[in-house]
């Protein structure tokens, strides 16, 4: 097999995902579901529902609360659609400060996938900002994934930033899924189940989100801090218990979580809460968008495509058997193969643990089926449409076929990066990682498995 074959499905791989991201640019998205007539704005107009209005004459003034990973990008496309003269300001959680940034606005470095100390400071700020807002305030949220972890306040005030940070640690480290995971995170928080809209019950509230979670589970897009939740303490309990997560927890978070069977914290708002009544909730981009744009930019390079996203939230080596299989099956009925997946995978980190993240771990036990194969043009590419991936700088990783060799020739042993979760330095090393940046955006991951036969190259 010439090495050109190899290289030109590593292009195929980069440029689907590349284009894809660009197809969900969030200024684009924004002006697809709004429109500005003077002071009145439009809204509502891509679900295929009856379009809303908001009459900016009608209030004093525009609070914006904007935190997730995609932050910053909605607060910019947000800001080119507010009317001249408003008066607007907010505040921004975002995972790196951008170089231009809005007045009135105060902005934050959130931590992610742990809160840090300015995760803490906006959940306060943003708290105090809403308790303020009245009848004549207008409160817009931007909600992206990443949101959980960056803007956070404890339910109980003594719990520290080093008790919060142990306890979303324990729980991003479990295995338990992002579902799972934002449910106890409800009990915790100040902020999540609907908490942050309740913070201003007066105020008319639009939440403008790009959805990381599937569609089934809008609640679950930063653990949602302005919908009411459905959960119930025996779900918490049920995922406390199963994942063995208490006796991890610090003393501090484990007693909380005694005495709210004892009645002295409040439980998650009642949907039926009067507050929620004056709250609207719109999904600008979900992964469903950046699935179809990957399946069009595959079909562009004339791949046969499938689409398979039904084994997320499974753990990874479960996905990776899985979607494997799937594809040596598909790949012998089609002689040029785009095998799609997405959404996110579960990993269980042990206390001790190297460079890497879902992603590329993911993809380094799939370099060991490929490694089978050789001199047949196959690939396997998974990336995060955040940029990052885990504790890594990469966004992820393309393996193939000769993957583990080169790994070994390079004096890796790619079985213990594998085991010690440890995958960024081996892909690194070999050029096999996937390095994007901060992308601004956060719609999930993104897997693709290209095959080719000698036939239709």
């Amino acid at each position: 097999m010439k090495e050109n074959v190899l290289e030109q499905l590593h292009r195929n791989a980069a440029f689907i995902f590349e284009q894809s991201l660009e197809a969900c640019d969030i200024d684009r998205a924004l002006g697809r579901h709004m429109r500005l007539d003077g002071h009145v704005l439009t809204h509502n107009l891509f679900s295929g529902e009856e379009p809303r209005t908001l009459d900016f004459h009608k209030y004093k003034r525009v609070l914006v609360i904007a935190f997730g990973k995609a932050s910053a990008s909605m607060l910019n496309a947000l800001m080119r659609r507010i009317p001249p003269g408003t008066d607007v300001r907010g505040i921004c959680s975002c995972p790196e400060r951008p170089a231009s940034r809005h007045r009135h606005f105060d902005y934050f470095t959130g931590g992610h996938p742990l809160p840090n100390k300015e995760s803490f400071a906006a959940g306060r700020e943003a708290l105090d900002l809403l308790r303020k807002a009245k009848k004549d305030t207008l409160v817009i949220f931007l909600i992206s994934g990443g949101g959980s972890a960056m803007l956070e306040v404890p339910i109980e005030p003594s719990l520290s930033l080093e008790d919060t940070t142990a306890f979303h640690e324990t729980l991003v480290a479990s295995g338990a899924t992002i579902t799972e995971v934002n449910i106890v995170r409800k009990f915790y928080s100040a902020i999540k189940a609907g908490r942050l809209a309740l913070a201003a019950p007066e105020s008319d509230k639009l939440s403008l989100v790009i959805a990381d979670v599937p569609m089934r589970e809008r609640e679950a897009v930063a653990s949602g801090p302005t919908l009411p939740s459905h959960t119930t303490l025996a779900e918490c309990d049920e995922i406390l218990t199963r994942f063995h997560l208490l006796e991890q927890f610090p003393a501090s978070v484990r007693e909380y979580f005694e005495k709210l069977h004892e009645g002295k914290y409040p439980l998650p708002p009642d949907p039926g809460n009067p507050a929620f009544r004056n709250s609207q909730f719109e999904i600008l981009l979900s992964n469903h968008d950046f699935v179809s744009a990957a399946q069009a930019f595959a079909e562009s390079l004339n791949f046969t495509v499938v689409v398979d996203t039904s084994c997320d939230d499974w753990d990874y080596e479960k996905a990776a058997r899985y979607l494997l299989e799937r594809f040596h099956t598909l790949r012998r009925e089609h002689p040029r193969l785009c095998l799609i997946s997405s959404g996110e995978l579960t990993v269980q980190l042990p206390s001790e643990h190297g460079c890497g993240g879902r992603n590329q771990q993911f993809a380094l036990a799939c370099a060991f089926d490929l490694a089978h194969y050789q001199n047949q043009p196959l690939l396997a590419f998974s990336a995060g449409s955040d940029g990052l991936d885990g504790n890594s700088p990469a966004a992820g990783a393309a393996v193939d076929t000769t993957t583990i060799a080169r790994a070994r020739h390079h004096g890796f042993d790619p079985e213990a990066h594998l085991n010690s979760y440890d995958a960024c330095p081996l892909f690194t090393a070999i050029g096999d990682t996937i390095i994007t940046g901060s992308t601004g955006n956060n719609l999930r991951d993104l897997r693709l498995f290209l095959a080719v036969s000698p036939e239709s190259r």
